[in-house]
Parts: C-alpha cells; sequence; structure tokens
C-alpha cells in the first residue's frame, strides 16, 4: 500500500518505526520483535537510514524482509547526506528493485562531528529537493516527511519551519509524520498553523513511549522535544526503578494517543525503538489490534 492511499476516506492509520541493528544478536531481537508486531497489522512499518548513509543497504534489505517475511507494507527512510544527485537515483532504485514503495524523505543531519549540514557535490540541500527528485524519477512512489512541532532545532523559528515544509509538501509529499512530542498542545497547535498555511495532507503524529528516563532525556536533548514539567518530576522520582519508569512513560503514551484520536487525528506512528513491549501494551489499550 502507498502512503497516500493509507489515510483515504478517513481511515485511520497505524504505523511503526524501527532501526536497523548493529550486531547479528540485535537482528535476532529485531525480528523476535517484528513476530510480536505483525498481529496489530500496522499500515506500514519503517526503517531508518543511518548517518550519512551508513546503513542504506542494511535500510533496504530490512524492508524486505519485513514485506516478505511478514506481509507488511515496509517504508524507506531516506536522506541526503553525503550523496549526489546520481547516487541517490541509484539508492533509489535498488529501493525499488527490492520492492520498496514508500519513501521517507529526509535532509538529514549533518555528519558526526558537523554542526552545519553540507550538500554532496552534485548532491541536494533540502529535503523538498529530494521529494521532487523521487516524484520526478518514481512519481508512483509514496512520499512521507518530517514535521515538527517544537520547530526543527535548526530553524529560526517555527513560521520558517512551516515554510519549509510547505515546500515539501508542495514538492509532492503524501504525508507528514512529526518528531516526538510529550505535550498534545504543541502536535494541535502545529496542525492549526499547518492548516492555515495550506497543507491539507495528513499530518500523523509521532509518538514515543518513554521505557528509560536517562535514554529519553539524551533523545530530547538532540531533538529539541519538551518534557512536561510534572512528567519529568515523576521520572526523577524514580530514576532509579527502570520498571517505574517504563510504567509512567507508557501511561503517558496511552493518555497522549487517547487524546489525539478523541481528537481526530488521521492515524499514529510510534517510534518502537526496535521493542515491542510498550508498544504492545500502548496498542492493547487503545484497542488497535488487527486495526
Amino acid at each position: 500500500m502507498r502512503i497516500r492511499d493509507i489515510y483515504r476516506d478517513r481511515r485511520f492509520g497505524l504505523s511503526l518505526e524501527i532501526f536497523p541493528p548493529k550486531s547479528a544478536d540485535g537482528d535476532e531481537a529485531l525480528r523476535q520483535t517484528l513476530a510480536e508486531l505483525a498481529p496489530y497489522r500496522p499500515a506500514f512499518i519503517s526503517c531508518t537510514y543511518g548517518a550519512g548513509g551508513s546503513t542504506s543497504k542494511r535500510t533496504v534489505d530490512w524492508c524486505r524482509e519485513i514485506q516478505t517475511q511478514h506481509n507488511l507494507t515496509a517504508t524507506a527512510h531516506f536522506t541526503c547526506v553525503g550523496h549526489s544527485r546520481a547516487e541517490l537515483l541509484e539508492w533509489l532504485k535498488l529501493a525499488v528493485d527490492n520492492g520498496v514503495g514508500n519513501i521517507m524523505a529526509l535532509r538529514g543531519d549533518p555528519p558526526a562531528g558537523e554542526t552545519e549540514f553540507k550538500p554532496a557535490v552534485g548532491g541536494l540541500s533540502y529535503a523538498n529537493e529530494l521529494v521532487g527528485l523521487i516524484r520526478e524519477h518514481f512519481p508512483e512512489m509514496g512520499i512521507g516527511v518530517g514535521g515538527y512541532p517544537e520547530k526543527h532545532p535548526q530553524a529560526a523559528n517555527l513560521k520558517t519551519d512551516l515554510a519549509n515544509l510547505k515546500r515539501k509538501v508542495d514538492a509532492g509529499a503524501d504525508a507528514v509524520y512529526t518528531q516526538l512530542f510529550f505535550d498534545n498542545d504543541y502536535y494541535f497547535r502545529f496542525r492549526d498553523a499547518a492548516q492555515q498555511l495550506g497543507i491539507q495532507i495528513p499530518l500523523i503524529p509521532g509518538i514515543m513511549p518513554i521505557t528509560e528516563f536517562a535514554r529519553i532525556k539524551r533523545i530530547t536533548a538532540m531533538c529539541g522535544a519538551c518534557m512536561p514539567a510534572d512528567l519529568s518530576s515523576r521520572l526523577e522520582a524514580v530514576q532509579d526503578d527502570k520498571e517505574a519508569q517504563f510504567q509512567i512513560g507508557v501511561e503517558h503514551a496511552i493518555h497522549q494517543c487517547r487524546e489525539l484520536i478523541d481528537q481526530g487525528v488521521p492515524g499514529l506512528h510510534l517510534y518502537a525503538l526496535n521493542k515491542s513491549h510498550a508498544c504492545r501494551q500502548i496498542l492493547d489499550a487503545l484497542e488497535l489490534k488487527n486495526a
């Protein structure tokens, strides 16, 4: 199924996100995770693309496995980082040849040790250019793009960031998948502002259940997401109790998702972090199995 078809006729679309493991043990653990999540029949599972394309081939391999071994639609992440147009097109052909029909088109972060994004020689500078390249050469491809309810960390302000999002949409994106957030008000304000700007494609909230407080602090420090003070205080109080952190985080995610669904979001995109337990608790609580 292409991304453009998932949310038609007001159908609700559940999607999950994984990343290519770095070891054989990680591969086997991810296969078990996928087996445990497959019964929920997500509209797709997306697989990330390592910094500078470091997992580019493995991203395609995992997408192929998701589709052939679990009979689920896969979406491959893809960035501009470190590649010329010719190399980008070569990778896209590899993805298509392996049955990938959806791309999450992202500019990508600067390589480790660099603070500023610099396009490769003969490459692209912005995600909207990548969307345009995909749409030009692979017009049937489903295309998702990133959105930032609290703005991209490198954007001057939310208005500028929304203008950048509009360019991606105008270039041919089918749906927007947001960065993680922990306060739904950020999403609702972002959705309203996007609609006022003329963005009419589905805006899917991205939810990352908190399973370890230390880990989520590292993630939010990188992406700029804010954590509500009361949630942070509750997690601080149990920072030596991982099980308590997990339960607080999952309960908060369930509350977030229920409110978002009640407010008519077109779908949910859960960041699984290659583990199934938190996602399964959330989806069971929301009664989304076999949705």
